[in-house]
């Protein structure tokens, strides 16, 4: 192994996610060397949820530091070198820049819910669904604001778009992630040119000196070359200067994309559910959506086929908040527990829980969620007064409503619209424990659910493999043959059927949940945000 560091036979992937920044380092057969990670948290500033570009450098510098840490420690080997890396990111948000490239307004994340009106104004002129989150959104929206700045943007792209470019040079995106910026054509595999120039009408009476796409990222599939790190890019992730530039990057990409990837789910009639801070399902299409619908987002794989995205804010950031209530009691009772642990028993409480969550119901809403219609969040436990108010079912009623947003908008997928699927996957921090959040998930869309052993690994893994898909394809190999034939075809994901008493119970929850919603609509009107 040794041999394989130092000779640059490698691939590395860095994904940005919204509580931890993680490395993955890879060889050229896609086995996995080594793993690094840096927590971070936004920040609530001025009405706007976002990173600052130091939070940014530092925690990506810190993360490979503690890579090449791990290699030293591990392998002896130190990195100098490396043959292909990639960089990916939450999608959607709003970076900004001049001429000068200059960071025009602090970064807009994702998690924002401030552009109802730009949002509902484009979906009406494209006759296509733009969600809040997209970045065209947070665009137009300044348009509207008439926010100064607006007139100056030379450039805007998303936190991976960024990544690459200070790393590069090069101002581009992969596919998928360009999805979320600005309707994909899926036959051009290209920005929809009719929108185009539908944007440039909307905006013209403001006399803008730029069209929409000179200030947009130029998009790559996967595969294609998007690059190499420069000197000053090597700099810039290696502090130690240890690391040589030349480095081929890959087109940057979303984390929806590298979950695809990391999940074998590229292929029509295939899915994934990716659950950490944020859920989404993203589900590949056979055929087009009969109408748009405001719950669904319409993306593309990282070769742009077409894909329904169920895109939900909030997911386990509550289930963590009671985890650290539980540490912070064991401490106070003179008992030191890993987190890992809590975490374990906790989840596996859940499996001893009525299916129905004993008349318990909560919301895990930090923030908005567009798919039940709220702009702002408040976290909510209630319960019936004769509820079985015990630990498993508080612990299976907070696993089931990290889902309840997902559950909504899949329901117009699967029951309105008839898709069918064959095979969903699982990854992300919800399914650390094993088989606890995978039954719970295939209960709550009634479909077996798959979990790979990599799952852990997630989107990080997904962006060293697209990495190392780019140096290491084999002429005109499509990029579902590499992921079938050079990464998968010895890994065997567990499938879980679902169990009737749980698509039974879950259906049971999310008819509360769905009429408690009015709870939810009294919590935000009435309790502000006052920290």
């Amino acid at each position: 192994m040794k041999d394989i560091i130092e000779s640059g036979k490698t691939a590395l992937g860095i994904e940005f996610g919204s509580t931890k920044i993680k490395a993955v380092l890879i060889d050229e057969n896609n086995n996995l060397i080594a793993t690094s990670g840096h927590k971070w948290e936004n920040k609530y500033e001025n009405g706007v949820w976002t990173y600052s570009l130091d939070d940014i450098w530092s925690g990506l510098q810190d993360c490979y530091s503690k890579l090449a840490a791990t290699v030293k420690e591990k392998y002896d080997a130190e990195i100098t070198k490396i043959g292909a890396m990639g960089f990916s990111a939450m999608m959607h948000g709003y970076m900004a820049f001049d001429k000068d490239d200059t960071l025009l307004v602090p970064f807009r994340t994702w998690r924002n819910t401030i552009t109802s009106e730009a949002s509902d104004k484009l979906t009406e002129v494209f006759d296509f669904n733009i969600p809040q989150r997209w970045s065209i959104a947070h665009l137009y929206q300044a348009v509207l604001n008439k926010e100064a700045h607006v007139k100056d943007v030379n450039f805007f792209t998303t936190l991976a778009g960024y990544i690459h470019w200070q790393l590069t040079g090069k101002k581009v995106l992969g596919v998928g992630d360009a999805s979320g910026m600005f309707p994909i054509d899926s036959t051009t595999g290209d920005y929809d040119e009719k929108m185009l120039g539908q944007f440039d009408e909307l905006v013209a009476p403001e006399g803008f000196a730029w069209k929409i796409k000179d200030i947009l990222p130029g998009v790559l599939s996967a595969g294609e070359d998007a690059g190499v790190l420069t000197e000053e890019g090597a700099k810039k992730l290696d502090v130690s200067g240890k690391l040589q530039a030349g480095t081929r990057v890959c087109p940057p990409e979303g984390d929806a994309g590298t979950g695809m990837v990391a999940t074998n789910s590229i292929e029509v009639r295939t899915g994934n559910v990716s659950a950490g801070t944020s859920v989404f399902a993203m589900i590949v299409l056979e055929n087009r959506l009969k109408k748009a619908y405001r719950q669904i987002d319409m993306v593309t794989t990282p070769v742009g086929d077409a894909v329904a995205m169920v895109h939900c804010n909030n997911c386990t950031s509550e289930i963590n908040a009671w985890v650290d209530l539980f540490s912070e009691y064991s401490k106070l009772m003179g008992i030191e527990v890993a987190p890992e642990e809590i975490f374990d028993k906790l989840f596996k409480q859940a499996l001893l829980a009525e299916k129905d969550g004993g008349g318990i119901v909560a919301y895990n809403y930090f923030s908005g969620e567009h798919v039940t219609g709220f702009e702002e969040g408040r976290p909510l436990l209630v319960r019936e007064t004769n509820a079985k108010f015990n630990l498993p079912n508080l612990m299976r009623v907070q696993l089931y409503t990290a889902l309840g947003a997902l559950k909504t908008g899949l329901d117009i997928l699967f029951k309105e619209e008839k898709v069918e699927v064959d095979s969903i996957f699982g990854h992300g921090g919800y399914f650390t424990i094993k088989g606890v959040g995978q039954k719970i998930l295939a209960g709550a869309i009634n479909t077996p659910v798959s979990v790979m052993e990599t799952a852990g690994e997630g989107g990080a893994w997904g962006i060293a493999i697209l990495a190392s898909y780019m140096v290491n394809k084999k002429d005109g190999q499509s990029l579902q043959d590499y992921l079938s034939n050079e990464v998968f075809a010895n890994q065997h994901g567990e499938v879980v059927e679902p169990d009737p008493e749980d698509v039974k119970g879950f259906d049971e929850f999310i008819e509360k949940y769905t009429k408690c919603l009015a709870i939810e609509r009294a919590a935000v009107e009435n309790l502000e945000n006052t920290r």
